[in-house]
């Protein structure tokens, strides 16, 4: 009788264990979990050499918007570093110290990687790295080329980057270079080349051949055109939005993305204010700017605005670059505590283009970046600590658990991996 008691008893209460409603998720708790489990990738991230040294460097928190510890508290996994050069004379001379530049940007990712902190964060080649140190529980690196400039007229160089370690190269910048018409030929309607020059040509044929992605961000819509067209293999917009949100030249019009998804690439949103929502950018930057003026005078730093920024040198363009996160950030709280000051372009109208472009071409063609330390950074997502937001803003629009994982990572390494397949085919021949 006592076992057929005890039995009952185990029945009963296995029973009423079975029938206990499960405590729902909110969705804080669902977009933590999501953030947790995939591979988070920003594709464009500027450094300044100077944090990259044994004194000063990303293992410490510093007033970078991209650091180790700011990774690490926001959940980035993938960080590409940035070997930037700003656009010269098409000349030996301007080639040559481009070029110097480029050398130091390469050396101080792999001095990180390497020398200052390999138990930390490892330098990717592939997807199938990106995953081995992601599971090792190490950050990644990877490299972007923005701007081929400093590469001169030989294509040599092409390969030199690649054994560096360079996965995606821009053919120009702000400026129309040796390869390619910039976006900047839209404001006074003077081109170069019409598109690409018979050397960027060869280029693009170049980085099919080696594996290196081609990055459309900065060149013309005309050079865009011509580069889909020649690609034997797929494309990547490395830090651009949408143009039908935001009518800015460093933006993807509707054309434009449409081609990136014939062409089976991926356009990686950028979290850069004025490229998101020029009206609510404008105004607040109109607000903010004597604020920020008075900051930098008050801490005895030289300021200035986006137009003069071209014509700084390079000294100047550095020592700018390393006070303006300082300056900012403490601008901002002061607009912050003002009533009625204009709202900052947050989040939210980042995953307005997130959200327009999947509509429009396909949840697999689009992805994330930020421009952090080259500009970048909104409300919301200031830095890299600050990344969970993101995948926050996501879930409340109800993107899925596989449809977030896409927009953070997998969307650009499926391109990295088809375009690395091309070269594997093309060396073949």
């Amino acid at each position: 009788m006592k076992h057929f008691v005890y039995l009952f008893s185990l029945l009963t209460f296995t029973a009423c264990k079975e029938n206990k409603p499960k405590v729902e998720e909110n969705i804080e708790q669902k977009a933590q979990r999501i953030h947790e489990k995939i591979i988070t990738i920003d594709t464009h991230n500027d450094i300044n050499i100077n944090n990259f040294n044994d004194s000063i460097n990303y293992t410490q928190r510093l007033d970078t918007q991209i650091n180790l510890p700011k990774m690490d508290e926001g959940g980035l996994d993938v960080t590409w570093l940035i070997v930037y050069t700003g656009q010269d004379t098409l000349s030996d001379e301007g080639f040559a110290k481009a070029e110097g530049n480029a050398m130091s940007k390469f050396e101080a990712i792999h001095r990180l990687c390497e020398e200052i902190a390999p138990d930390q964060i490892e330098l990717a080649l592939n997807s199938d790295d990106v995953r081995r140190i992601y599971q090792a529980k190490k950050k990644v690196a990877m490299i972007g080329v923005e701007n081929a400039y400093p590469m001169g007229e030989d294509l040599s160089n092409f390969k030199k980057y690649f054994d560096l370690g360079a996965r995606y190269i821009s053919l120009s910048h702000n400026g129309h270079s040796q390869f390619s018409d910039s976006n900047t030929g839209e404001k006074d309607n003077v081109w170069l080349h019409n598109g690409l020059s018979e050397l960027g040509q060869e280029a693009v044929k170049e980085m099919n051949r080696l594996g290196i992605m081609i990055d459309v961000s900065h060149p013309s819509k005309e050079a865009m055109k011509q580069m889909v067209a020649l690609s034997k293999a797929p494309i990547i917009a490395s830090h651009s939005s949408a143009r039908a949100l935001c009518d800015h030249s460093r933006n993807l019009d509707d054309e434009q993305l449409k081609l990136m998804k014939e062409n089976g690439g991926v356009v990686q949103t950028v979290a850069f204010s004025s490229y998101l929502n020029t009206k609510k950018d404008e105004a607040y930057n109109a607000y903010i700017k004597t604020i920020l003026e008075k900051v930098a005078d008050s801490m005895g730093l030289e300021w200035y605005s986006r137009d003069q920024f071209p014509s700084l040198t390079d000294e100047q363009k550095e020592a700018f670059m390393e006070n303006y996160p300082k300056v900012k950030k403490i601008g901002i709280s002061m607009v912050e505590k003002i009533p009625g000051a204009p709202k900052m372009v947050d989040v939210s109208d980042f995953v307005d283009h997130i959200d327009y472009m999947v509509d429009l071409i396909g949840i697999d063609h689009v992805g994330i970046s930020s421009d952090f330390d080259g500009g970048g950074g909104i409300k919301g997502w200031s830095d890299a600590s600050e990344t969970f937001n993101v995948t926050l803003e996501l879930v409340k629009r109800g993107y899925t658990e596989e449809e977030i994982a896409k927009l953070w990572g997998e969307n650009l390494l499926r391109v990295l991996d088809e375009v690395q397949a091309v070269a594997a085919e093309l060396q073949k021949t």
